[in-house]
């Protein structure tokens, strides 16, 4: 390596650390950390420490090689898996604290009658090559139809249809036992917080969907809509999660769900046989409004499925909103997918560091779905030419919201995962399918802002 090429990377790596210290700055970590209850161990302040664990990814560095080994950080690595396996550790406080103040600040940027949704959805977390991990057990994973040694993470966020913030999560293990390859064995103090996750850990994930809501909404965060995909759409978990907010949700066609028409029960198949459908090549087929077994007025829009002939069918308990409106805000879901996807590939949710504690690997999540907290207000401050500065503050329009085609496109995208259970294609090529989608809609998100700039004479920064 030349002088150079040395001086470029030094300067790179001092702009970095600049930029996470500014995060760190604007959002007072800090105080976020001691309010969480992780305070000053081992000699080493907790800030300094949680900083170098949230580098690693950006460094190119796992665990290892940027903790381990390293002997210039001022702390050594007894230090760090201190603070990530402490039970008394609230990381839920400080992920929830730090989301609260970033998604203030996104809404600041938009206007009151953009639409904010709270989405729920589940990912699986593998550890296929673990054996002793605490509370480690059998799920299964329905990209790939079979059953793997890992965790279900079961994940709450928020977006505004632009930027997407992860508010809350739970690794989640088996609520049958005999699932569970390896029990709780770490001796803990039943008031701590590590022993309340482990309680979550064991529950079924429906359960615990209504107390996420209530302890995010209480938190101050708002929401217009909660957004699920069909693995959640049960009629019960709806209601009850409809008393907080209204309800938009993909269904499928199950057996023993009945949905009252006309004065008789039907399947959503059924249901759909029934109605008379739209003519041509329409992308709404026929909505309706029933009423479920719980007595709760719902409406249900069927969609043409894109790739074969069949239907999709998307349930909104706000029952006078247009069909258009319905698809359109459910196509935000989209975001919590980019979001899994950025978690496991860029930065390092499953394999930087190899954990055998269940507090050390929620401890590790959190500081995970911070990192993407810090590049989605990154993505936020370079996409939203407001952030520039007052001056650009009356002569730029809000940043455009989906409309229904973008939608569709982004509805369209989850039937990959009927794709997959078919066993048609092969994963790689459905790995390429997503990649190209992904890759097109930032093409198309690039396009629009260059348009929208060259319109208003805005020049790039």
């Amino acid at each position: 390596m030349n002088y150079s090429e040395k001086h470029f990377e030094e300067q790179e790596a001092i702009r970095l650390e600049n930029t996470i210290d500014s995060f760190f700055s604007d959002f007072q970590v800090g105080c976020l950390l001691n309010g969480a209850g992780i305070r000053k161990l081992r000699g080493a302040s907790p800030l300094k420490v949680f900083a170098a664990i949230f580098r690693l990814p950006f460094e190119g560095k796992n665990f290892y090689r940027g903790i381990v080994e390293r002997d210039d950080l001022g702390f050594g690595k007894d230090a760090a898996y201190a603070l990530l396996r402490n039970p008394k550790h609230n990381w839920r406080r400080l992920m929830l604290g730090l989301a609260v103040k970033i998604a203030t600040v996104f809404s600041l940027l938009t206007g009151e009658e953009r639409e904010k949704v709270l989405i729920f959805d589940s990912s699986t977390y593998d550890r296929s090559r673990s054996k002793k991990v605490e509370l480690l057990a059998w799920i299964f994973d329905h990209t790939v139809g079979k059953s793997l040694r890992g965790f279900s993470l079961l994940t709450l966020g928020w977006s505004d249809g632009f930027s997407f913030i992860p508010l809350d999560f739970v690794l989640g293990s088996s609520a049958n036992k005999k699932s569970r390859i390896k029990e709780a064995e770490k001796p803990i103090d039943k008031r701590t917080c590590g022993h309340r996750r482990r309680l979550e850990a064991v529950s079924k994930s429906t359960d615990l969907l209504e107390t996420m809501v209530k302890r995010v909404l209480a938190a101050g965060i708002g929401a217009d809509y909660i957004l699920m995909d069909s693995w959640f759409s049960f009629p019960a978990v709806i209601a009850t999660l409809s008393h907080h907010c209204p309800v938009i949700c993909m269904l499928k066609n199950m057996p023993r769900v009945f949905y009252k028409y006309e004065g008789r029960w039907y399947t959503l198949g059924g249901l759909y046989a029934l109605l008379k459908k739209r003519p041509g090549r329409a992308k709404i087929l026929a909505a309706v409004n029933v009423e479920t077994k719980q007595g709760q007025q719902v409406r249900i829009v069927f969609v043409r499925h894109r790739h074969k002939r069949d239907w999709l069918a998307v349930l909104s308990t706000k029952v006078d909103l247009a069909d258009e409106e319905i698809i359109r805000i459910y196509g935000k879901r989209w975001d919590i997918e980019v979001c899994f996807k950025m978690l496991k590939q860029h930065l390092r949710l499953e394999k930087e560091a190899q954990l055998r504690d269940y507090d050390g690997l929620v401890g590790h999540v959190t500081v995970v779905m911070i990192r993407y907290m810090f590049l989605s207000f990154r993505q936020r401050l370079h996409s939203d030419q407001r952030t520039a500065g007052s001056l650009f503050h009356a002569c730029c329009e809000e940043v455009r919201d989906l409309n229904l085609l973008e939608a569709m496109q982004r509805l369209m995208t989850l039937v990959i995962d009927k794709i997959r259970s078919t066993g048609e294609l092969a994963e790689d090529v459905i790995t390429k399918m997503i990649d190209a989608m992904m890759g097109a809609m930032a093409e198309i998100m690039e396009t629009i802002c260059r348009s929208h700039n060259n319109k208003h004479g805005i020049a790039e920064i």
